[in-house]
């Protein structure tokens, strides 16, 4: 399939680390932690996390880790489906097309939950036709954007001449949780809100860029390094140390099996800059356009890799393919390619 567009967006509220730690002690979340914990806090906020600022949908941070569970997900049912449209608006401007135009409609995400899900609520948003096909696709976490990417291949499989949306959006201030545990405290220092749209067909006349060679691994032996957790009815992220180096040999072997060749350029999932770093050790090409979405975003979770996408097909000098990764709870890696001609 082909690519006809991709754009993203974001909420208006953007944070710099230094507001973060400023926010979080004027919060009072401090006064609930050990002294180490909030020492910790400090020193990610303020030292070189590789991120200089990150989006929250919602004008006062100062409430997300006083909010009980109810409020945060309703934080999630609202921001969620208006994120989704105005990437998707974006990106449907982008390809010239009218919602109406839109055969399916595919959505990522794992920060909140709702039911209908949120392909429901954006195709009322954006007054789809009430024939199109709505998938929701939940539970992959931080790697979900490039296997609803491959359930998009397979519906336009199965339609040859229909046109597709895939969105990945995440509201990971919905999920934001304080405790001791280093890995909350290090997972609440990293994640931002913000949503990517992307528009397929079989139609090769815009990008000229096909999406092929999909390719996952699957790691159940590492799901408690990574994953969501229930902390009275509140998402509580557990990130374990250990994650860039479980991390790195999984992408590394999908590298390996994709038969890239050495100077492929990779666009990965952010992660953090930890992962970036372990990477980089197996991977043959620098991380550059990954690092520089996590400088800008901080870690936004699914919409990660198709927001890097998006930077460099800005760029006029372009390689004729991509080698795309994306990984998270499960343990879980998928990648593929994205080729042009």
């Amino acid at each position: 399939m082909y690519l006809q567009s991709i754009s993203h967006a974001v909420p208006p509220h953007a944070f710099s680390q230094k507001e973060a730690w400023a926010i979080l002690q004027h919060s009072g979340a401090l006064n609930k932690l050990s002294e180490r914990s909030a020492a910790l806090l400090e020193k990610v906020l303020l030292g070189d996390s590789g991120i200089e600022q990150r989006y929250f949908a919602t004008e006062n941070p100062t409430q997300l880790f006083t909010l009980d569970a109810e409020t945060l997900n309703q934080n999630f049912e609202h921001n969620a489906p208006r994120l989704a449209r105005d990437a998707l608006t974006k990106a449907l401007a982008e390809a010239h097309l009218n919602a109406h135009e839109l055969d399916a409609l595919f959505i990522c995400t794992c920060t909140g939950y709702i039911c209908p899900g949120l392909t429901s609520h954006v195709a009322e948003l954006l007054n789809l036709d009430p024939q199109t096909y709505l998938q929701d696709i939940v539970g992959l976490g931080c790697g979900a954007a490039i296997p609803t990417l491959r359930s998009a291949q397979g519906f336009l499989a199965a339609n040859p001449n229909a046109t597709v949306a895939c969105i990945a959006v995440e509201v990971c201030s919905a999920a934001f949780y304080l405790d001791n545990d280093p890995g909350v405290l290090i997972s609440a220092c990293l994640f931002g809100d913000a949503a990517s749209a992307s528009i397929w067909s079989n139609n090769d006349t815009r990008t000229g860029y096909r999406i092929q060679k999909f390719d996952t691994y699957h790691a159940p032996k590492h799901r408690e390094a990574l994953r969501f957790t229930n902390s009275a009815g509140k998402l509580r992220n557990q990130l374990h140390r250990s994650v860039p180096e479980i991390a790195a040999p999984i992408v590394h072997n999908l590298f390996n099996q994709s038969e890239q060749s050495p100077d492929t350029p990779i666009i990965s999932h952010t992660g953090g800059r930890d992962v970036l770093d372990a990477l980089e050790t197996v991977l043959p090409t620098p991380l550059t356009p990954s690092r520089n979405t996590l400088k800008a975003y901080g870690n936004v979770s699914s919409p990660s890799v198709l927001i890097t996408l998006e930077t460099i097909l800005q760029d006029t000098d372009l390689a004729r393919h991509y080698w795309l990764t994306a990984f998270g709870a499960g343990f879980a890696a998928h990648s593929c390619e994205l080729v042009n001609g």
